[in-house]
């Protein structure tokens, strides 16, 4: 596959002029039927958490675990839709790409849905140990992939990572000590309208060997 990032990489430059280009569309879609991904995971953590959400797009997750009394920290690698989503949740939304997470156990539940997967394949196994680090011992880590056969672009020119099921299980557990990882697959679809395999990754911050 060619035209994809550079191994040193970290953020794709025609992925965020993708999002540059298409924020105010991108941002006013809807889901429908609701996401059964995002009410577990609310469910999880309970009023007063602290959560952290990577690439929160036009903001409506946020805005959902924000009335159901969670603490959130909408972040997003692209300034044009972090803007839609200040504009939606009335408060500053931090432009980050995934690679500035420096936090230390400082959440309860990172919620990344549909974001990781443009990350560069080489970097996830240092984003995913980053995220662990942001997480309090026992924190709910979520996070939505679509599956492949390794990195390549869709339709819309936008790179993806694509793992297979045991590859992104082994990045997981050879990045960070969980104390639970599950994989679970679906189908769906998504900006460009073509149907997918999904992985939907659930992990739970398990304490390092020597920590307490």
């Amino acid at each position: 596959m060619t035209d994809l990032p550079d191994e040193h990489d970290t953020e794709d430059a025609a992925t965020l002029a993708f999002y540059a280009r298409e924020a105010v569309a991108y941002a006013a879609r809807r889901e429908t039927g609701g996401h059964p991904h995002l009410d577990r995971f609310i469910a999880r953590l309970g009023p007063g958490a602290a959560v952290l959400e990577l690439g929160c797009g036009g903001g409506h997750h946020a805005q959902v675990m924000l009335e159901a009394g969670l603490r959130v920290t909408p972040t997003d690698g692209s300034p044009e839709l972090a803007a839609q989503a200040a504009a939606l949740l009335g408060r500053p939304v931090k432009v980050m790409s995934f690679v500035q997470l420096r936090e230390e156990k400082r959440y309860d539940g990172v919620w990344a849905n549909a974001c990781l997967l443009h990350a560069p394949a080489d970097a996830l196994p240092d984003i995913i140990s980053r995220v662990w680090r942001a997480l309090k011992p026992g924190g709910v880590f979520f996070a939505s992939f679509k599956a492949g056969d390794g990195p390549g672009r869709d339709g819309l020119g936008r790179y993806y990572n694509f793992p297979s099921h045991e590859g992104l299980e082994a990045i997981f557990r050879n990045s960070a000590p969980w104390s639970e990882l599950t994989l679970e697959t679906g189908s769906g679809g998504g900006y460009d309208g073509v149907e997918r395999t999904w992985l939907a990754v659930w992990a739970v911050a398990g304490v390092a060997e020597g920590q307490t």
